[in-house]
């Protein structure tokens, strides 16, 4: 392996490791699949139902948005999250094919 260059795209390398991050917590991935099985939901109904403190959903969802794993959407008061598939299918393939 000695002489052998490695290059990594310091960008993608970067936002390869928050979205593994954000997939890496137990509580997020609660979370997600809550907003899976229910679709688009408001984030009142997510903290309430799955017995989270407000501040530390908000705080989660936060870190899931980010990682473009989520997107919000404001009506009014209420902010609705829904998962964005495609950033997870990306993802899973990825680490299918590390592992692989």
């Amino acid at each position: 392996m000695k002489g052998t260059k490695v290059v990594f795209n310091n960008e993608k390398l970067h936002y390869s490791s928050e979205l593994m991050r954000a997939l890496a917590h137990p509580l997020r991935l609660k979370i997600l699949e809550f907003i899976d099985r229910q679709g688009a939901i408001n984030v009142n109904k997510i903290y309430n139902t799955l017995n989270i403190e407000q501040s530390i959903t908000s705080q989660h969802l936060k870190i899931l948005k980010m990682a473009g794993v989520v997107h919000a959407e404001k009506s009014g008061k209420f902010v609705t999250y829904e998962i964005d598939y495609e950033v997870i299918k990306r993802a899973h393939n990825a680490v299918k094919k590390f592992l692989a």
